[in-house]
């Protein structure tokens, strides 16, 4: 059991909540809010999500994961298939069920009168699917982040507010632009300890493309962005200007960045980095959405 658990990898979940958690904020600004169907989304976009983790480890075991020895506990996979706990059949029937849930989830809010969830939810389904799976793998092609950074951030946040609402808001689409840069980043960093494997098995990503003295550079410009994006929210899009409070997670992301400047070649030096830039992911998304919280007591 424990090995099923690990090759969840359940913690980035975070990745996907937090702009659920966005989008259903903004609709409560705007004077929407409905519990049941906030926890059925809640439960259709984790199934979404844990479904294209497990494609993601089914289908690396067969390419980059063999050849990486540069483990971490945010990159290299869960290893399930390599250590001999999970049956790589397994795993694919895991990830069957698990965009079951996310199916079934979107069938109920379908039936409760928000149609849309069909498109949005092929949209989701799609993005996870040709991520990890031939004969698109666009993770191995230099596309898998542009995906990335929209399934994660304006997708799910659209998304979100729809079912609150019953309409589509512009707003609540811009809204999930930090937190797709910041998703953006968690994949991005993690390409780094990657990097001589993916390499090997023609997993031709961002990074190896660039290689990491340049692809440095733009991780910290995309982490830059995620804050100036906010800034963009609030004096172009009108947007309450108590969403800046996610600012206040900053110091995460400049830490993490100085250790990516400094420590890129050094796998091993740069595992705090990654594991600040997923605090910063959280943190930047709560503090966002806690400032649409406190708007709406405000009005």
């Amino acid at each position: 059991m424990q090995s099923y658990l690990k090759a969840l990898r359940a913690p980035f979940l975070t990745g996907s909540q937090i702009p659920v958690v966005i989008g259903v904020c903004y609709a409560a600004l705007e004077g929407y809010f409905i519990f049941i169907p906030f926890i059925i989304t809640l439960i259709g976009v984790a199934g979404l999500h844990l479904g294209a983790n497990i494609l993601n480890d089914y289908y690396d075991a067969r390419g980059s994961d063999p050849v990486n020895v540069r483990l971490t506990p945010f990159s290299g996979g869960s290893r399930v298939i390599q250590n001999g706990k999970v049956r790589p059949a397994a795993m694919l029937a895991m990830s069957m069920f698990f965009f079951l849930i996310g199916l079934a989830a979107g069938i109920w809010l379908i039936f409760n009168g928000r149609p849309l969830v069909l498109l949005l939810g092929i949209l989701g389904f799609g993005a996870g699917w040709s991520y990890s799976s031939p004969p698109l793998q666009l993770m191995a092609t230099g596309w898998g982040e542009v995906v990335i950074f929209f399934a994660f951030g304006p997708l799910i946040t659209l998304g979100a507010y729809y079912v609150m609402a019953g309409n589509l808001n512009l707003n609540a689409f811009w809204l999930g632009i930090p937190q797709g840069f910041l998703i953006t980043c968690v994949i991005w960093i993690n390409q780094f300890p990657d990097y001589q494997a993916d390499m090997e098995a023609g997993k031709k990503n961002l990074v190896v493309r660039l290689g990491p003295a340049l692809a440095r550079y733009l991780y910290c410009l995309i982490m830059v962005m995620s804050y100036f994006s906010v800034i963009l929210l609030v004096s172009l899009g009108g947007i309450h200007y108590l969403i800046m409070l996610s600012f206040i997670s900053f110091p995460l992301t400049l830490k993490a960045m100085k250790i990516t400047w400094k420590e890129y070649l050094l796998f091993e030096r740069l595992i705090p980095a990654q594991a600040l830039t997923i605090q910063t992911l959280l943190g930047h998304g709560l503090l966002l959405s806690s400032g649409l919280l406190l708007a709406g007591l405000l009005q």
